[in-house]
């Protein structure tokens, strides 16, 4: 039997693909042929990790495959989280567009002391209720 090697592996091939702007965050929705010639849903998110000033920009990456015959069952359970949330919150505003000099201000204001209930952060008031 023939050993494969990894460098002879193959990247599956992107055969449709949409980037999704999210604050700091990029999300890419890329739909990969596999080996079989199957279609599957593979979601990216990218995050600009902080670092120095002098260090070339460092990205932190996770990825999530999603197969076609889960489409269904991951589509009602997105929607209900969501109605979930705008349930709990109300309106949902949207986020402005991130830009490189927000860096900047968030840094100065994080560095601000917060009170205990904005530390929480979201899901903190969600269980308060």
């Amino acid at each position: 039997m023939e050993e494969r090697r990894f460098e002879d592996r193959k990247e599956p091939e992107i055969v449709y693909s949409r980037s999704v702007k999210a604050g700091k965050r990029i999300y890419y929705l890329d739909v990969k042929k596999a080996r079989n010639e199957d279609l599957y849903l593979c979601i990216t998110e990218s995050k600009k990790k902080s670092g120095g000033e002098d260090e070339a920009p460092q990205f932190e990456k996770h990825k999530v495959f999603l197969y076609k015959e889960d489409f269904a069952h991951f589509t009602e359970g997105l929607e209900d989280v969501i109605n979930f949330v705008k349930n709990q919150v109300g309106t949902i505003e949207e986020r402005e567009e991130w830009k490189p000099e927000d860096d900047a201000e968030n840094k100065d204001a994080a560095s601000e002391e917060k009170p205990a209930e904005e530390k929480r952060g979201f899901f903190g008031r969600l269980i308060k209720g």
